[in-house]
C-alpha cells in the first residue's frame, strides 16, 4: 500500500524594503507642516511632543552623510534660545497680572522719561518666566523642524528639485540652508582631530583653536562650490529675446497683483468674497505661467532623478495631517493650544495625539541609504 509524500511548499519571500533617499521635498514638506503645527501653540507639551517626534524621524531615517549629522547642534541651539528667551523677560520683564506671584526681586535700574513703561530688572514674577519660556518653546521647536529637514534632505537632490524659474535663488537657498551642516561636520571633526592630537579639549583657549580652523574650513568650502558651480554654468545670463522678457515680467507682474489683493481679502473679513479665493487663485495661475515661460530659456540636465513613491507620499500627508489637525484644534479647544501662565498647562488626548501621527515616516519611509549600501552595490 503506497502512502502519498506530502507536497513541500516553499515559504513565501518576504518583502524587503531596499534603502533610498527620500524625495527632498518630500522631508521639508513634511518639516514644515511640524514646524507649522509648532507655531499655532504655546503649550509646552505639544511643542516637546513636535520636538520628540522630529527626533524619532531623524534618528530612525537619517543617513550617514556630512548634513546628516547636524541635528544634534539644532537641539542645542533650541535650548540656548530659550534660555536667551527666559533671560530676556527678567531683564525686561514685568507683571503679567495684579495677581502675578513674585518668585524673586533684582535691583531695578531706572529708565529716562523717553523709555517709559520699560523697565529693566525689578520683580520677576512667574507670569514673565512662564511667558518667555513658552515664547522661546514655540521658536525653538521652528528651528528644530528646519534642522530635521537639513538632517533628511539631500541639499544637491533638493538643488535638482528646483523649478528652473527659480534656479538661481535656489542655488542661493540651498547653499544658505547647507552652512550650517558644513559647519557642524566642521566642528566634529576639528574636535577629532585635535583629540587625536592630544590637544586640551576645554577653555577658552581651546574654544579659540576650534573657532578658526573651523572658519578656515568653511571658507574653504565655500570657495570650492563656488568654483564648482561657476564651472557648471549657474549664474550665466543667457541671450534672452525682448519679447519673452516682457511676457514673463508682465505675468509676474499681475500674479504678484492677484495674490496682494487675494491675500488681502482673505486676511479682511469685510471685504467681498471676490476678492479672497478667486484673486488668488489668479495669482497662483499667473505665477505658474510666469515660471513656465522664464523656465523655457533655461537649459540643463537630470540625472537620476527620484521618482514620488508611497514613502513621500507617506511623509507628506503626516506633516500635512499635523498642521490641519492642530489648526482645528485650535478653534475647538483655544484654552489647551495657548495655555494661561496663571495655571498648569492643560493636556488633552486627543489634542496630544495628533503630533505622533508626524512620527509615521519613520515606520514608513525606506531606510537611509548609507555608504555600506553603496560599497555593496559596486
Amino acid at each position: 500500500m503506497s502512502q502519498s509524500t506530502p507536497e513541500l511548499t516553499k515559504p513565501s519571500p518576504r518583502k524587503v524594503v531596499l534603502p533610498r533617499e527620500l524625495h527632498p521635498v518630500a522631508w521639508w514638506v513634511w518639516a514644515l507642516g511640524m514646524a507649522a503645527a509648532a507655531s499655532m501653540t504655546t503649550n509646552p507639551w505639544i511643542l516637546l511632543t513636535i520636538v520628540a517626534v522630529a527626533a524619532i524621524v531623524v534618528e530612525f531615517r537619517r543617513g550617514d552623510a556630512p548634513w546628516a549629522l547636524s541635528f544634534g547642534f539644532y537641539l542645542w541651539f533650541g535650548l540656548i534660545i530659550v534660555v536667551i528667551r527666559v533671560v530676556f523677560r527678567i531683564i525686561f520683564g514685568g507683571a503679567m497680572g495684579p495677581d502675578d506671584p513674585v518668585l524673586f526681586s533684582l535691583p531695578s535700574i531706572p529708565l529716562p522719561e523717553v523709555a517709559r513703561g520699560i523697565e529693566l530688572l525689578g520683580d520677576v514674577t512667574l507670569g514673565s518666566v512662564l511667558a518667555g519660556l513658552y515664547d522661546g518653546m514655540r521658536l525653538a521647536a521652528l528651528i528644530i523642524c528646519v534642522g530635521a529637514a537639513n538632517s533628511l534632505a539631500n541639499p544637491r537632490q533638493l538643488l535638482a528639485s528646483i523649478p528652473p524659474a527659480l534656479y538661481e535663488v535656489g542655488t542661493a537657498l540651498v547653499v544658505a540652508l547647507s552652512v550650517f551642516p558644513q559647519l557642524a561636520d566642521s566642528v566634529k571633526r576639528v574636535t577629532k582631530a585635535r583629540r587625536l592630537r592630544g590637544e586640551p579639549g576645554k577653555g577658552v583657549s581651546a574654544t579659540r583653536r576650534i573657532v578658526i580652523p573651523v572658519l578656515e574650513d568653511a571658507l574653504e568650502r565655500s570657495m570650492t562650490l563656488a568654483a564648482s558651480m561657476d564651472s557648471r554654468g549657474y549664474g550665466r545670463a543667457g541671450d534672452t529675446p525682448l519679447r519673452d522678457r516682457w511676457l514673463t515680467g508682465t505675468l509676474m507682474i499681475v500674479a504678484m497683483l492677484g495674490l496682494a489683493v487675494g491675500s488681502y481679502g482673505f486676511l479682511d473679513g469685510t471685504a467681498p468674497r471676490i476678492l479672497a479665493w478667486p484673486m488668488l487663485g489668479i495669482g497662483v495661475l499667473f505665477a505658474v505661467a510666469s515660471m513656465w515661460a522664464a523656465g523655457k530659456r533655461v537649459k540643463r540636465t537630470r540625472y537620476r532623478t527620484i521618482r514620488w513613491q508611497f514613502g513621500e507620499y507617506s511623509a507628506v500627508g503626516s506633516g500635512l495631517a499635523v498642521a490641519i489637525g492642530l489648526k482645528f484644534a485650535g478653534a475647538e479647544h483655544v484654552g489647551v493650544m495657548y495655555p494661561p501662565v496663571d495655571s498648569w498647562p492643560e493636556l488633552l488626548p486627543v489634542v496630544i495625539l495628533i503630533p505622533l501621527i508626524g512620527a509615521l515616516p519613520a515606520i514608513l519611509t525606506p531606510p537611509a541609504l548609507r555608504d555600506e549600501d553603496t560599497m555593496e552595490d559596486e
